[in-house]
């Protein structure tokens, strides 16, 4: 006897694979609604899954395939084991099942932090931007306090260190005299390019005459000043420009809702979690970057120049949600 589950959208294309795969006399065993894998079923999203069987030499090993139908009670308690860890890190429930789901079966027993992570960080993949290439234009913006400057500092220096570029830094933020200085240090040590744009027509003219891909520091201020809104509006409409929202880890979950909010006008397509370490995990921001569909880019790991700031990759990040200590610093 041969067994096969097949999972389609609706149950008319699942019989349908059934037919072609297994033949008109196949005789299906089950019906039911599954989630389905990825972002898609992080919103909701189900297939209809149909274990069906033929009386034809199998091509795997039935009773491997029986075991995973019907799963033993030895591999259901490592299911559970690994649900509840990932818990008492501060998982959601729902992804921490999933996370299980995942993870080889022949590991579960025993499953070190490690392997946990790795699993971990294929969930986690789809909340992680991976581009290494500069946008013309690396826009920066957030609440004051969390850290935009130094992130960009941190940016430059280690371009500058580790492939001998310099990048462009621009002040924008020219309500805070103290900002303006601390980024015009920076720029001095890296011997990079800083212009000072108080303006939007300053903004606009500084951005419109770069040569090199330019970080940009904005104000941290309410998306209802006036001033504010006119600057963040110079960028927003150019299609050279990324947006980075920049977020402290350890705000509560209410307020960084609101951020989120008070930021939406300026369009940032990625996320810099500053403020990491102080954080300890990030398991409780995972279900808020999954329903706000937000991508990490960076991740601020303390306050050096240019130590503390990772690039944000799966396993870096799964390293930081699950306590892993020796994959925080993981290149993948």
């Amino acid at each position: 006897m041969h067994l096969k589950r097949y999972q389609r959208q609706t149950v008319q294309q699942a019989l349908r694979a059934v037919r072609e795969d297994l033949g008109p006399d196949a005789l299906v065993l089950s019906t039911r609604l599954v989630q389905a894998p990825g972002p898609r079923g992080w919103f909701g999203g189900r297939f209809v899954e149909i274990t069906a069987a033929a009386d034809r030499p199998s091509v795997t090993d039935d009773r491997h395939l029986q075991a995973s139908l019907d799963p033993s009670p030895e591999h259901r308690r490592s299911h559970d084991g690994i649900v509840a860890r990932l818990e008492a890190a501060g998982l959601e429930t729902g992804l921490a099942q999933q996370v299980a789901a995942a993870h080889p079966t022949h590991t579960r027993r025993g499953a070190s932090l490690a392997t946990l992570c790795a699993t971990l960080a294929k969930e986690l993949a789809p909340l992680v931007a991976v581009d290494d290439r500069y946008a013309p234009v690396e826009v920066f913006v957030g609440p004051p306090g969390v850290g935009k400057t130094t992130t960009i500092a941190k940016i430059a220096a280690q371009e500058r260190a580790c492939r001998g570029r310099r990048l462009g830094l621009v002040a924008a933020d020219g309500f805070r005299v103290g900002a303006v200085e601390q980024l015009r240090i920076y720029a001095h040590l890296l011997g990079s390019p800083l212009s000072v744009a108080r303006t939007p027509y300053e903004l606009q003219t500084t951005l419109e005459s770069a040569t090199v891909p330019v970080l940009v520091d904005t104000a941290g201020r309410s998306h209802t000043d006036e001033g504010a809104e006119d600057m963040l509006r110079v960028v927003a409409t150019r299609s050279d420009v990324r947006t980075h929202l920049v977020l402290a880890a350890d705000t509560p979950l209410p307020t960084l809702q609101k951020v989120v909010d008070r930021f939406a006008t300026a369009n940032p397509s990625r996320v810099v979690l500053t403020k990491v370490d102080e954080a300890g995990s990030l398991a409780s921001l995972v279900s808020f970057l999954r329903e706000r569909q937000l991508r990490l880019s960076y991740l601020g790991t303390g306050q050096r120049v240019p130590d503390d700031l990772q690039i944000a990759t799966p396993r870096v990040f799964a390293g930081w949600v699950a306590g892993d200590t020796s994959a925080r610093g993981a290149a993948a």
